[in-house]
């Protein structure tokens, strides 16, 4: 079964990105506007074709590496636009986007025709899943955002901002929007695994199955909730608060790839 949506999404993701870059270059409102614009319609159109993708295998499209990337895709362009529109910064786009673009074409590129149902269905186990890939999107955004503030903290040291560098957001304004973000990954993680325990005791009798997956996401959340702590504090926020950021999605890619894939029993790609 052809999914027309997917290329249609890809161009209007990619044109958005084509706006977010020229709005680098020339910040006028017309293109910023256009840039908005064109992501909102590539997340009407992604969201379609998520909705064909689970017709099509008859089932929620995350049981797979294709359908758990095309949703992380989704769900990042989601909290970002989302985010956008509260800080008012569409210079991060230009940045943003290219992982969007990357995910979403890599999980289509090498899309298959569905896996094994998962161990557990249902909206409580539905809502988990989301909750936690929601998360991981949250921090993949504050990740671009803390390292954008590490670039240009030290263009700004080096007084090298080129042709471009001056128009990236003030650092302040970085700093806010990776602290918004890592909010709403706590958030949302923290609901995920609850649900996750709800569901586990549901499927198994017990709260607590020793599955390495549970161990990573409490150390994922121990690692943010502290970003989160540092960052507001006199000796550790700005570039030092960025750094901790950028090493804590180190825990993320491990969970979301090596945890997932060989470690975890009972989780396989969310």
């Amino acid at each position: 079964m052809t999914n027309y949506f997917v290329p249609a999404t890809l161009a209007c993701y990619a044109a958005s990105l084509g706006f977010y870059v020229r709005y680098l270059y020339a910040p006028k409102r017309a293109i910023g506007h256009a840039a908005t614009f064109a992501l909102a319609g590539g997340l009407i159109l992604h969201y379609f074709a998520l909705l064909v993708r689970s017709r099509a295998i008859h089932g929620i499209p995350y049981d797979d590496l294709t359908g758990s990337l095309s949703l992380f895709a989704w769900l990042l362009a989601a909290t970002y636009l989302g985010l956008e529109l509260v800080h008012r910064q569409k210079t991060v786009g230009a940045f943003v986007l290219p992982v969007v673009l990357a995910l979403f074409a890599c999980a289509h590129a090498f899309a298959t025709p569905g896996t094994a149902a998962p161990p557990a269905r249902g909206p409580l186990f539905a809502f988990h899943v989301t909750l936690n890939i929601l998360a991981y999107a949250a921090f993949a955004l504050s990740f671009v955002a803390s390292l954008i503030y590490l670039i240009e903290n030290r263009m700004l040291r080096d007084r090298r901002l080129g042709p471009v560098g001056w128009r990236f957001p003030p650092l302040e304004a970085l700093e806010r929007l990776s602290r918004s973000s890592v909010g709403v990954g706590l958030v949302s993680l923290g609901i995920g695994a609850s649900l996750g325990f709800v569901w586990a005791h549901r499927l198994l009798g017990r709260w607590w199955n020793g599955d390495w997956k549970v161990f990573v996401t409490l150390l994922i959340f121990a690692a943010y909730a502290t970003y989160l702590l540092l960052s507001r504090t006199g000796t550790w926020r700005g570039a030092r608060a960025s750094l901790v950021c950028v090493g804590n999605f180190v825990f993320v890619i491990f969970s979301y790839s090596i945890v997932n894939l060989y470690l975890s029993r009972f989780h396989r790609f969310f």
